[in-house]
């Protein structure tokens, strides 16, 4: 499942904070990984930060306190801070985060030490209770973005755009519930969860467009966009309502 590539100019740029990680904490470290966009194509040199999980063999608050200052030399780089956990930690959270670990077991490169995610069990169960609850909060943030925005194409457009990269865990986590191996590129995520809902995907192939391009949308096309993208998700969620677990 893990057959993913890093970006070149990613795995440039996380070496020297991969070389001061293990020249100063090798002994406290189970594993590192890279996870995210910079091991997709939608990985922006200009504008992606590079995302990755420390797995300490045990937690250790001393370690957080030697490392932080790490983030403000890093961060300028776009090297994210990055996760923490233990690989107990990720065992006893699989039922609470069931979405986000399945996104870094599609999406993860293991670049030191043992791989902890590539043969997690996510129970449908689980997954399928956490997608409900989301799909029906980002309902909730939906109608509250567009009414805050006051008819602003800026804010309603920038609502969108921003909050996009969201979905795409959600979406996986829906397209596993129906039994179908999840894409790891974004496009592809979009026309498989529309294969297997019969939920028409295309306005989300509008804003991730729009975000890729920059593009400038119309209050007209944002109205319109605003209607079928809160009714998709108004759809997923009945649908995901109704799959016994």
């Amino acid at each position: 499942m893990n057959e993913v590539k890093v970006d070149d100019n990613a795995e440039v740029k996380f070496k020297p904070f991969l070389d001061v990680v293990l020249n100063n904490y090798k002994d406290k470290i189970h594993s590192i990984h890279i996870i995210g966009s910079a091991l997709t194509e939608d990985f922006n040199l200009k504008t992606s930060d590079i995302n990755s999980i420390l797995v300490l063999k045990r937690f250790d608050l001393k370690f957080l306190e030697d490392f932080a200052p790490l983030g403000k030399k890093f961060g300028k780089k776009q090297i994210s801070s990055p996760l923490i956990m233990t690989p107990e930690y990720v065992l006893n959270s699989l039922d609470v985060f069931p979405i986000e670990f399945l996104t870094i077991k599609i999406l993860h490169k293991t670049i030191f030490g043992e791989d902890v995610f590539n043969d997690l069990k996510i129970k449908k169960s689980d997954l399928r209770h956490q997608c409900e609850r989301e799909l029906k909060v980002k309902l909730i943030g939906i109608r509250q973005g567009y009414l805050s925005s006051s008819g602003s194409k800026k804010l309603i457009a920038d609502g969108f755009i921003s909050s996009f990269s969201g979905y795409i865990p959600l979406f996986r986590g829906l397209i596993l519930i129906f039994e179908k191996e999840p894409p790891k590129q974004n496009k592809e995520v979009l026309t498989t969860l529309q294969d297997v809902s019969g939920v028409n995907t295309d306005v989300f192939k509008i804003i991730l467009k729009a975000k890729k391009e920059r593009t400038k949308l119309s209050i007209e096309t944002l109205n319109t966009i605003f209607e079928d993208y809160y009714q998709a998700i108004e759809k997923l969620g009945y649908i995901t309502d109704a799959i016994e677990d």
